[in-house]
């Protein structure tokens, strides 16, 4: 998320987020056809170019496909399904450079109600996209918002679809304008017993709404965030991988520059044996077996077999 959030929080918020949408289903957004998510992927695909992009949210889903999630308020169906294009050619690009095989991505862009109706193909001829268009405006925001409302209100916990309905109410169909609506759903968010479920709703509303929110509320919401005793234990916990894998990464390059070591000390002695070897053979004719072995630091018996092996050698007598 843009708007100066530090990598260290994003890395908090992203862990956040794959606790809440791990193992959910797509219902909630009327799509019954996909998988369960399994697990919230990075955003970013760096390309051969010098700019990066960053898509809204990737996530693996359970048959091993990849869900690219787009968040739009606009029309511009063209110019918006190229840009689709270009992310899945960086996905492609960069799973099967990881994994050798090409990975099946579903698009499904999530229009607020600012659309009420949409494209879903971008036609090419040999090339060819689709989406799936999920339009928020044939939502009830208040309705759903009210209801939740008074479960949060009366102490009940929410299901998982109750949660994920309740980040994208601000992009539903209400009354208010759309920075009201955010600033009542984190409200709402905040007001939850839940602590973990509290971050995991305010992650996924800055996420869903990431495009269209008060960049200086974002920030006032951002440094809560950061006081959430959630998101602390979040921090000594990603401080703990962070630095078991540092450890981790130690160790590794210790033990390969071991091995270098050994590899180099045993090509060194390779190389000494060759060397021996040579002037023993250089020797045979002109001292005894023992003299060489002492002189060359071979073995009495490797001069021997030595010996043996030039007289194998030697051409017979005519």
């Amino acid at each position: 998320m843009p708007g100066g959030i530090s990598h260290h929080a994003k890395d908090i918020l992203f862990k956040s987020l794959s606790a809440l949408y791990q193992n959910q289903a797509l219902d909630v957004y009327g799509l019954h056809g996909l998988s369960r998510i399994k697990a919230l992927l990075p955003n970013e695909f760096p390309s051969v170019r010098a700019d990066e992009r960053r898509a809204d949210t990737v996530f693996l889903l359970e048959d091993d496909s990849i869900l690219l999630l787009e968040y739009e308020s606009n029309e511009r169906f063209l110019d918006n399904h190229l840009k689709y294009l270009d992310y899945a050619c960086r996905i492609l690009h960069t799973y099967y450079q990881q994994e050798k095989r090409i990975r099946p991505i579903r698009i499904v862009v999530i229009y607020t109600s600012d659309v009420t109706t949409a494209r879903e193909r971008l036609d090419a001829g040999d090339v060819f996209l689709s989406s799936k268009a999920v339009l928020l405006g044939e939502f009830n925001g208040d309705a759903i918002f009210h209801a939740i409302e008074e479960k949060v209100h009366n102490g009940e916990p929410l299901t998982p679809e109750e949660t994920m309905k309740l980040i994208l109410v601000p992009l539903m169909h209400t009354r208010f304008d759309r920075q009201t609506m955010i600033e009542k759903t984190i409200e709402l968010a905040k007001a939850i017993g839940d602590e973990p479920k509290q971050l995991h709703i305010i992650a996924g509303v800055l996420t869903a709404t990431d495009k269209f929110i008060d960049r200086s509320y974002a920030e006032k919401v951002k440094e809560w965030i950061k006081m959430n005793k959630v998101f602390r234990l979040l921090v000594e916990e990603l401080e703990q991988e962070k630095e078991e894998m540092l450890k981790k990464v130690m160790q590794e390059k210790e033990q390969a520059v071991q091995r270098v070591m050994q590899e180099k000390e045993q090509a060194i002695k390779q190389t000494e044996k060759r060397k021996a070897i040579e002037i023993a053979k250089n020797l045979l004719d002109v001292l005894p077996i023992h003299e060489i072995a002492k002189r060359t630091g071979l073995t009495v018996a490797e001069v021997a077999d030595l010996a043996k092996e030039m007289d194998n050698d030697q051409p017979p007598i005519q």
